[in-house]
């Protein structure tokens, strides 16, 4: 069965419910859980598989949805902290939040472009490196590179990273 017929299959059998709802079924006002069974294809016995799918009746355009990045963003440790006591996912969402995108060709390389400068910065092993490129506006002779240790505090290391070169 493809994976459109299971979701069509789930689709279908949620709008059927929705007009026989017995008065048994306990009803919350923005979300309803369905459950299937539906055969595992793959199986070696016939055993079934349940498939639990999320209905929404909010829609995520109205912003009332966190989503995982907000989540992370709430969990960041205070910014006095030193860098290493943050998790990758914090710090992923806290280089985002400064306006840093991810390399798409390598994921511990960050790159940011601001009016006056763009840079580059790697999260390695043992320390931050962040290098101020050249090749951006502004007028500097070389690539221009500063290391931070992950034992500086979040403030620390985002002060002198958005100072620029």
């Amino acid at each position: 069965m493809s994976a459109f017929s299971v979701s069509n299959l789930i689709i279908t059998d949620f709008l059927s419910s929705i007009t026989q709802a017995s008065a048994a079924t306990p009803k919350l006002p923005c979300f309803s859980l369905l459950h299937k069974s539906l055969p595992f294809p793959h199986s070696v016995s016939h055993s079934r598989r349940k498939i639990l799918t999320f209905v929404s009746s909010k829609s995520s355009e109205a912003g009332e949805v966190p989503t995982a990045e907000d989540e992370w963003l709430n969990r960041l440790p205070d910014k006095n902290k030193p860098l290493y006591s943050h998790s990758l996912p914090c710090i992923e969402a806290w280089l985002r939040s400064l306006g840093f995108y991810q390399s798409s060709e390598d994921r511990a390389v960050w790159l940011i472009e601001k009016p006056d400068w763009h840079a580059q910065l790697s999260l390695d092993v043992t320390d931050l490196y962040i290098r101020y490129l050249k090749s951006g506006p502004g007028n500097l002779e070389r690539d221009v590179e500063r290391r931070f240790s992950y034992a500086l505090s979040r403030e620390d290391i985002e002060n002198a990273i958005l100072g620029g070169p």
